[in-house]
């Protein structure tokens, strides 16, 4: 069996919870900073773990992509889409309140219902985005790793491009189709967003690669270290964009970069405290090995603490259904420090405790019905 390797594990953890402080409202600078990075350094870890053996094995790597990522999408999704009008029974939803702009949501017909799951389905599309709305990572991961075996498997059988090589010009192609459809505002119709987010997952799905090929050029040290949080820090105060970006040409400057580094950045911090060992270390590799819970709840673990900042302003209780927190003095308060921390805590409570406790249930009532 392959050593597991704690320092990507640190990494995810470190990248899930800055996506749950960014969906928590922080101040500002913080929020424009972990954006630069944080969603590329996903996919440059899932480019980490692309084995060169799946090129003449592809079956083996689309059944495990399809196996953790298309399965539970599907089966999150449909669980969200039964509780959605339930929500609105308790409140939780409301069409009063919703994104910035008001409310932006409403109670499903049967007539939708059905076709959001046939979206969800075969297009992987349609889910709620009140409630669900970092879910469009299952689908931009699932292209973005399919689309780098299939070009990556056309150029190994149809070329003598070394496998460096072949990634490079998979990396162009990237940047060519981005600046082709902010020039001329061409989208790839059949995915949300036209495509654009899944283009960036596949660069940097092959930046991950590259990454691992050429790992022993990028040995930790404190002064790169240090440079790299600067470098990031600047782009945060420039506000660049990330992977979700506007679409303007200086983003094909700014994003390979701001992607790349921050992603070395929280791989040497990794490192590092993966050499410290310790409790951080250990706490940190289980988020990184649990991210995809924390991914799935963390939006409706967020509600806890919208009802504790209806209490502590006497807020109307239909805030609740902000999304994806309240915003009323959102930029004054540290109620996102409250949010960060249970956003990330309540999924990996209820996934140690489902792990701890459901099996011993299991056992004792199969022991019941042996006895």
């Amino acid at each position: 069996m392959a050593q597991r390797n704690t320092v990507m594990s640190i990494a995810k953890g470190i990248a899930i919870i800055l996506m749950v402080i960014g969906h928590a409202e922080a101040p500002e600078l913080l929020t424009n900073f972990i954006y630069t990075f944080h969603m590329p350094l996903f996919f440059i870890a899932a480019g980490y773990f692309f084995s060169r053996k799946y090129l003449d094995d592809p079956w083996t790597f689309c059944k495990k992509r399809f196996d953790g990522l298309y399965v539970p999408f599907v089966k999150w999704t449909l669980i969200y889409l039964l509780l959605h009008n339930l929500w609105f029974e308790f409140g939780i939803l409301n069409e009063r309140f919703g994104n910035w702009t008001g409310g932006v949501t409403h109670p499903y017909s049967w007539h939708e219902a059905m076709s959001r799951v046939v979206r969800i389905f075969f297009g992987m599309s349609g889910y709620d985005e009140f409630m669900a709305g970092a879910f469009w990572f299952f689908r931009g991961l699932l292209l973005a790793s399919l689309g780098y075996l299939i070009l990556r498997r056309l150029l190994y059988t149809r070329t003598r491009l070394s496998d460096t090589k072949a990634t490079a010009v998979i990396m162009l192609f990237c940047m060519a189709f981005i600046a082709f459809r902010f020039a001329n505002g061409v989208k790839i119709g059949i995915i949300p967003n036209g495509g654009l987010r899944e283009t960036w997952g596949l660069f940097f799905f092959g930046a991950g690669v590259l990454f691992r090929r050429y790992e022993d050029m990028f040995r930790r040290r404190w002064p790169l270290l240090l440079l790299a949080f600067l470098f990031i820090l600047g782009a945060g105060k420039l506000h660049t964009c990330g992977m979700n970006n506007d679409g303007e040409f200086i983003n094909l400057l700014t994003l390979p970069l701001t992607g790349c580094i921050g992603f070395l950045m929280i791989y040497w911090a990794s490192g590092y405290v993966d050499s410290w060992g310790g409790r951080l270390k250990d706490l940190l590799c289980f988020i990184g090995d649990n991210t995809l819970y924390v991914l799935i709840w963390h939006i409706p673990a967020f509600k806890i603490v919208s009802l504790m900042k209806i209490h502590y302003y006497d807020l109307d209780f239909g805030q609740i259904g902000c999304h994806m927190v309240i915003h009323f003095n959102n930029h004054a308060d540290q109620f996102w420090i409250l949010y960060s921390i249970v956003g990330v805590a309540v999924p990996l409570l209820i996934i140690w405790a489902w792990r701890r406790y459901i099996p011993a249930i299991h056992w004792s009532l199969n022991l019941r019905k042996t006895t």
